[in-house]
């Protein structure tokens, strides 16, 4: 199918700075726990890798804890060495040195090894989670309604896709590894200080309650800034996107002021946010070491005491002491990971808010077979309204063979393109049915049936990449001699021939190496080549000078030929050999016929025919 839908989402006038809707600043994550459970959920598919993971972790962690230990038993055979030697009772024994030193570096050697491995498996297992989510992201958005896209931005759905995903692939890794070494380090630490001595350990766990408390209220404060960060990220990649797409437009309008005061606001917003959960975050640490530093004096004074008195050896000093400086060292991760994991939630609940978003119906129950479709239409009493309390159509009906040419003409905002957008299905009628050989459209699976119709609208959509691959988007499977046979069918071989590459020469994301009348002949070629039952095609010929015109409608009638054509019209001397005028207003058929019927009447379609040669002063 050639679908020339390019979903333009202009700012709202309403909710937040980007129309994302309503949003309280400072609003904290809804549902913590539910985000972080439906994560874990996916990681529960790695369960044999965690276990591994976690096994690693902790033999990389029990031998980084036994080194102090081991080292202090060095420390110790040194000075009973030196205390022997001064006596003239003997020596340092340097080969037994050597043992527990060469033991040590072993015991390194293979915390590191476990350490890299858990490292890599960790790595894989969270990068094949965000694989998923980003796969399982592109079939939503595949299976969404077309109104969400039209209250959204396009950068607020991709802030989704891409800033949101990046947070959790970034932290998701980190996280996990943080979470499980620095538990086993606290765990193994203090069992390591508990067998040196109780009472010092007692003095160094007193810093415990000190560092939960000032963690809890930091983290607590800083929650809300995570979640504010996140959503205003969204905002402010909307807006650029938004205002560099239509740059030009902004500099015709001389609109410059106004869009660098709407940016410099969701700017500001995001600047303090961001700053504040920053600073909040970087405060975690120094908080961290001066609590420590307080253990550490009181374990040193308290020490010293004991081993004068000759209740610990001087080397068990020197490990305990290591061992509450790596105690504090877990605590400070813990603590980043905690603040890590607001952050982290924020951007998960993003996430699953999108994956959670109400779905189209993709297939009917029964399914209506498109094999052997003729193309006729029929429109029965249709109502319909983008919101239940404001109806915009009102009971239309009308009925096309298959093979006519239909116009749909009509003044701004009489529902032209709103009865194309319930023909494809992009919403359903409230009220009525909309049919096809007389089988309801709400019978065939929903992609299904868009296969059955190709569109040319005035909004042309081309995507970066050849000619050759952007014609053959109408159908992926079309040989080169197809694409080709198709252009020039749509009056396009002549001149992409004469381009640099010719059909291999690439466009550019927006397309602007070739001219707009070039665009529109291609995707007329799209839509030949895709061979559809039924056309829909939005004029796009007043941006175009002459000579393209009438390559474009030459295009556009070898594209109609045999095929039921809905053609919305803007300028209604084009359709004078419509088979059959639907002319609209206030969303109702107020008259219907062919053009010299219409104009027989002498009624609204005569009167609209005739203004657009009346000569104005």
């Amino acid at each position: 199918m050639s679908n020339e839908v390019k979903r333009r989402n202009p700012r709202r006038g309403h909710g937040g700075p980007m129309g994302g809707g309503p949003m309280a600043p400072g609003e904290k994550a809804k549902d913590f726990k539910g985000s972080m459970k439906k994560l874990i959920s996916y990681l529960g598919k790695y369960q044999i890798k965690i276990y591994l993971v976690i096994l690693f972790a902790i033999g990389s962690t029990v031998f980084t804890i036994v080194g102090p230990k081991i080292l202090g038993n060095a420390t110790t055979e040194i000075f009973s060495g030196m205390m022997k030697k001064i006596s003239g009772k003997g020596g340092i024994d340097f080969d037994k040195i050597g043992h527990i030193l060469f033991t040590l570096v072993i015991l390194y050697i293979v915390s590191a090894i476990f350490g890299l491995i858990q490292g890599f498996i960790m790595t894989d297992v969270s990068q094949k989670v965000i694989y998923n989510l980003r796969k399982e992201i592109s079939k939503k958005i595949n299976r969404m309604p077309m109104k969400y896209f039209e209250s959204k931005t396009n950068g607020e759905v991709l802030s989704r896709v891409t800033n949101d995903v990046d947070t959790l692939s970034q932290s998701l890794n980190q996280s996990i590894t943080q979470i499980i070494t620095s538990i086993t380090l606290i765990i193994g630490i203090i069992g390591m200080m508990l067998s040196i001595n109780v009472f010092m350990t007692i003095v160094a766990m007193l810093v415990l309650p000190i560092s939960g408390i000032l963690i809890a209220s930091v983290v607590k404060k800083s929650q809300k800034y995570f979640t504010e960060q996140q959503e205003y990220l969204g905002h402010v990649n909307g807006q650029i996107e938004e205002i560099y797409g239509g740059h030009s437009v902004v500099t015709v309008f001389n609109g410059q002021e106004q869009v660098i005061d709407d940016f410099n606001k969701a700017n500001d917003t995001l600047y303090n946010s961001a700053w504040k959960s920053q600073f909040l975050s970087g405060m975690m640490m120094p908080i961290m070491t001066f609590v420590g530093n307080l253990g550490y004096v009181a374990v040193a004074i308290l020490g010293g005491y004991l081993a004068v008195k000759g209740k610990v050896k001087v080397g068990d000093i020197q490990s305990f002491i290591q061992y509450v400086r790596q105690f504090n060292q877990p605590i400070g991760q813990l603590a980043q990971v905690a603040n890590q994991l607001q952050s982290t939630a924020a951007a998960a609940e993003r996430v699953f808010e999108f994956l959670n978003e109400e779905e189209e119906d993709q297939f009917a129950e029964n399914p209506v077979a498109t094999e052997n479709i003729e193309g006729s239409v029929s429109f029965e009493h249709v109502h319909f309204g983008y919101n239940p309390d404001k109806v915009i159509i009102n009971d239309f009906s009308a009925n096309v063979k298959p093979g006519q040419k239909v116009a749909i003409v009509g003044p701004t905002g009489a529902g032209k393109t709103t009865m194309i957008k319930l023909l494809m299905r992009f919403y359903d009628v409230n009220k009525g049915a909309i049919k096809i050989d007389g089988h309801d459209i709400k019978d065939f699976n929903r992609s299904e049936l868009r296969e059955l119709f190709g569109m040319v609208l005035q909004d042309t959509w081309l995507f970066n990449g050849s000619i050759r691959e952007n014609i053959r988007y109408g159908k992926l499977e079309a040989s080169d001699e197809d694409v080709i046979k198709a252009a020039k069918a749509a009056h396009v071989d002549h001149f992409v021939r004469a381009l640099p590459d010719g059909y291999n020469m690439e466009l550019n994301e927006e397309a602007s190496n070739i001219s707009q009348g070039q665009k529109q002949l291609l995707t007329i070629a799209r839509a030949i080549l895709a061979d559809p039952k039924i056309l829909i095609l939005d004029e796009a010929t007043s941006s175009v000078d002459t000579r393209t015109e009438v390559l474009i409608q030459k295009a556009m009638d070898n594209l109609m030929k045999g095929r039921t054509s809905f053609i919305i019209a803007h300028r209604l001397s084009t359709i004078r050999d419509a088979d059959l005028i639907l002319v609209m207003k206030d969303g109702d058929i107020i008259e219907q016929g062919s053009h010299e019927e219409l104009l027989a009447k002498g009624e609204f379609y005569a009167n609209l025919y005739n203004s657009q040669f009346d000569k104005t002063a």
